[in-house]
């Protein structure tokens, strides 16, 4: 079985801040306003791999935010959200897997604690600090490095990872991982050959993982991803889904 892993924010889907070109199509509404898109070579393309492929969107999205989004490959049979942690088994939740992953990260409760005390109080937040699914922490700050600099200073790297995605900042167990997660399902699927596609730190170790891994080269030199990688320079869906189609 050839299994396909990808990414969606900045990876298949993009905001209406990114300029993708005109030619594309809105996979995602909220609150009555059209926030993401594909673009119309992608979107067809998607349909096409996900007809030779088993394909399986991996991201750190809610179900609720991954549920806004309608990526034309519909009835998925898998589905990885909050970074791996919850699996969507033909649209419903996994129940099994969701306790397997609560148990996984049980050596690092006591440094989400810590990082949730420290960032109730840090003085750069300015979004409501959300604890996801018992799983993450996740919040905003106006200085997101500063806010991750106290973070490291209080909390153990080997159990728990600070990340930041613009003004965004994420608390991690080292154990809930993209990485990680393909590595339980592909045990579950018996897959002989893995894909992977993915633009940001959150990715790596979901690339790190694959037989073949796509990713923007930036993201590859930066962090060392070697082996069978594609270097993306240009709207990595496309490229992504070209390289795929010709396997």
């Amino acid at each position: 079985m050839k299994v396909f892993y990808s990414d969606l924010d900045n990876t298949l889907i993009y905001s209406y801040k990114h300029d993708i070109g005109k030619e594309k199509v809105c996979v995602e509404i909220c609150q009555g306003r059209e926030i993401s898109f594909m673009t119309k070579k992608s979107f067809t393309l998607l349909k096409e791999v996900s007809d030779k492929f088993l394909f399986i969107p991996v991201t750190t999205r809610t179900y609720e935010q991954y549920s806004r989004i309608h990526l034309g490959a519909e009835n998925l049979e898998y589905t990885l959200v909050c970074n791996g942690g919850v699996l969507l088994a033909n649209g419903r939740e996994d129940l099994k897997w969701y306790e397997e992953s609560l148990r996984l990260i049980d050596e690092s409760r006591e440094e989400l604690e810590k990082a949730f005390v420290s960032l109730e109080k840090d003085e750069d937040r300015d979004f409501e600090l959300r604890n996801i699914r018992d799983l993450f922490l996740f919040t905003k700050s106006k200085d997101p490095d500063k806010t991750i600099e106290r973070l490291r200073t209080v909390l153990d790297a080997e159990k728990v990872r600070v990340f930041k995605n613009g003004v965004k900042v994420y608390v991690m167990p080292v154990s809930l991982s993209k990485g990680s997660a393909l590595r339980r399902l592909n045990r579950r699927l018996n897959a002989d050959y893995v894909i992977a596609a993915g633009d940001s730190e959150f990715d790596v170790s979901m690339l790190r993982e694959a037989d073949m891994a796509i990713a923007p080269k930036s993201l590859a030199e930066t962090y060392d991803i070697t082996g069978n990688v594609i270097k993306s320079e240009g709207v990595l869906s496309d490229e992504a889904l070209n390289c795929i189609m010709k396997i």
